[in-house]
């Protein structure tokens, strides 16, 4: 079985895309649509896919939330 890794969410701005950052210096590489993770929500994991949105706005299928930011993950 896979260990699964936990991070956390942020935007890279280069990119416009959301990645997933492991530690300092080291990151997933950049998330797609249709990627599917899972968000920690209180002491559940919850999974969720990433999709972007009108306006270039990413968004979560799975949780309802506004910002994505910091957001603990694990993939």
């Amino acid at each position: 079985m896979r260990k699964l890794r936990e991070g956390s969410l942020f935007l890279d701005q280069r990119s416009g895309r959301y990645d997933i950052r492991f530690g300092l210096e080291e990151f997933y590489g950049g998330l797609h649509c249709g990627e599917c993770f899972e968000v920690r929500v209180g002491n559940e994991w919850v999974p969720v896919r990433i999709e972007m949105g009108d306006k270039d706005k990413w968004y979560l299928v799975g949780l309802r939330t506004t910002c994505l930011d910091a957001l603990p993950v694990r993939i």
